[in-house]
């Protein structure tokens, strides 16, 4: 059976809504902008997501902490790049009941302010280093945007680290062990991305600067879905966070800080592998691997629902696996609903399987059908399941390397933007040319790539003076 993407594509904004509400994966309509209703469905998937990250971060000793929510202004007006570009942003508690507040506390939007007060107490000499900590919560940033589900929210949820060290280098090294943690976990889901480090106009508040994850989207803007940052010293200078070396001479930590987003990974997900069925989950974190749909025939109704019965149990301790045994939903109905859900395989059991002792597995992502025997069947869901996900994964990077586009003038990236492409082009590294370039095409520069060499040989595409960078040119969330 073929697969069409064709409502994705062509109006990919109604597509997602209508999956997002019929999937039970968040509701919009809660009673304030910006504010999402994890449903049963949706939630899960984040929580799973959550777990595969967490394993990954915990293995590399990272701690789990929780910090408080509020900040004091106090913390949070000390850093003064940092203020500067969330002060528009920020949720400020003024009041406590009918009392104002003597000083306005924070709503975190992120939580160096927060966590830096606590390094300059607990950080004391070289034995302290490294220190490495996650917390996964729940951020607060009055976007001024449009508000779209999952993608530009005002409470996101997320995965934050945050790291101190004795020099640049062991910095430096954390970066790149932050960079492989999160490459492993997006791969394992299947999104392909670009690795880009952010022009110095565009780094974090605060970094020396700043690397970003952004995936490939059906409607040509680009979703920031992770970020490492090298923070240098310009935090522990600010919060006075000091170590004594093994000479007994002090020095000022090295820090460095990343940001999992659990809402745009699930975006990106749903985005770049599902169809016009509906959802396409990676086995790795499908609330449901396996659905089990009886196919009722007369005088075997029984048979089928023993059979499907024995097929459950074998399967219970290795899979996330249901029955649909409802009785007034007729087949067809139920494999447009889990098909829906993105479950990666269903198991068909009709009288035929019954009498031959197989069962026909039918595949999520291109819904081919199998038959094997029962003998046989936990080593043909393995293979299935791994089989789906590597299909997943190159049919995403095949997608993303087929969107990226040279250009050489301005007109191109306009031509290449309105085809829902990523541009490809070389630039001087002026900010000037680069506002010119949001200003007539209507993208923004990315970066440059982080994971490959790109040498740059030609000419600025905008203003025609030697280009130093070969970077990527996009619409973004």
């Amino acid at each position: 059976m073929s697969i069409s993407i064709e409502k994705k594509v062509s109006n990919f904004t109604e597509w997602f809504d209508k999956i997002l509400e019929e999937a039970k994966i968040v509701d919009n309509r809660y009673p304030v902008k910006g504010f999402l209703v994890y449903r049963e469905y949706g939630y899960k998937i984040i929580e799973n997501i959550r777990l595969l990250l967490e394993k990954k971060l915990e293995e590399t000793n990272h701690k789990a902490m929780l910090f408080p929510i509020a900040i004091s202004e106090d913390s949070f007006s000390k850093e003064a790049e940092h203020i500067a570009h969330f002060k528009e942003e920020v949720f400020w508690i003024e009041k406590a009941g009918d009392k104002k507040l003597d000083r306005m506390l924070v709503l975190r939007p992120t939580s160096e302010t927060a966590i830096y007060p606590m390094l300059q107490l607990w950080i004391r000499s070289h034995v302290d280093l490294p220190f490495k900590m996650h917390q996964s919560v729940a951020v607060y940033r009055y976007e001024t945007k449009a508000t779209r589900p999952l993608f530009r929210v005002r409470e996101i949820l997320w995965n934050e680290a945050h790291t101190a060290h004795a020099t640049q280098e062991e910095a430096e090294k954390q970066v790149e062990e932050a960079i492989k943690i999160y490459s492993e976990v997006f791969n394992e889901l299947g999104i392909a991305y670009l690795l880009l480090k952010r022009p110095e106009f565009d780094k974090f508040a605060g970094a020396v600067y700043s690397i970003a994850f952004d995936a490939w989207n059906p409607d040509g803007k680009v979703n920031q879905i992770g970020t490492v940052h090298n923070l240098g010293t310009n935090f522990s200078k600010v919060f006075d966070v000091k170590y004594e070396k093994k000479d007994g001479t002090w020095d000022y930590v090295y820090t460095t800080c990343y940001g999992f987003g659990f809402s745009r990974t699930l975006a990106a997900i749903i985005a770049q592998h599902g169809d016009d069925h509906g959802c396409v989950f990676p086995s790795k974190i499908a609330p449901i691997q396996i659905v089990v749909i009886p196919i009722p025939y007369k005088g075997f109704e029984n048979d089928i629902e023993n059979y499907c019965i024995e097929i459950f149990n074998k399967l219970k301790n290795d899979y996330r696996i249901t029955i649909d045994n409802r009785k007034d939903v007729r087949p067809g109905e139920k494999f447009y609903y889990w098909e829906l859900l993105g479950v990666p395989i269903r198991i068909e059991i009709g009288p035929s399987e019954v009498e031959e002792r197989t069962a026909t597995l039918v595949r999520r992502d291109n819904l081919n059908r199998k038959n094997v025997p029962i003998e046989n069947l936990q080593y043909e869901i393995n293979s299935l399941l791994k089989d789906l996900d590597n299909n997943l994964r190159s049919k995403s990077r095949e997608t993303l390397e087929n969107l990226i586009e040279n250009c050489f003038n301005i007109n191109d990236v306009k031509n290449a933007l309105f085809k829902k492409k990523i541009a490809r082009i070389e630039w001087c590294g002026n900010g000037k040319c680069a506002e010119i370039l949001k200003n007539e095409a209507g993208g923004e520069i990315r970066g440059t790539r982080a994971d490959i060499i790109e040498k740059a040989n030609g000419k600025c595409l905008v203003c025609g003076k030697e280009s130093k960078e070969i970077v990527y040119v996009a619409r973004a969330y």
